[in-house]
């Protein structure tokens, strides 16, 4: 099945997929944000420590299962694989100009 996304979502999740840090890093701006369960990761230099350590630096694979557009908000729900956390997650992907300027994981 195919789930239709934002090319700046799609990149992000195709980049976690392929385990490429520098792919996942540019979808963000240099202000942008990653919320892991209230904790706040900003610029790329804290994204790529928190990716390192939880996400892509433990192979992560996510499996798209529902998206659903609120505005600028793109919720995706998906099945989470890899070597560190493994289940069910929520990734709010919020859109401005072209790239994702927060990302927010929750159960």
């Amino acid at each position: 099945m195919t789930i239709d996304l934002p090319a700046p979502v799609r990149t992000a999740i195709d980049a976690a997929n392929a385990n490429d840090t520098d792919a996942f890093l540019d979808c963000f701006p240099p202000d942008g944000v990653v919320d892991d369960w209230g904790r706040e990761f900003a610029g790329r230099d804290e994204i790529r420590g928190w990716s390192d350590r939880e996400f892509i630096g433990v192979k992560v694979n996510l499996t798209v299962v529902q998206v659903a557009i609120e505005d600028l908000n793109v919720v995706v729900t998906a099945q989470v694989g890899g070597d560190g956390f493994n289940g069910p997650s929520h990734f709010t992907f919020r859109v401005e100009g072209g790239q994702v300027t927060r990302m927010t994981i929750r159960a």
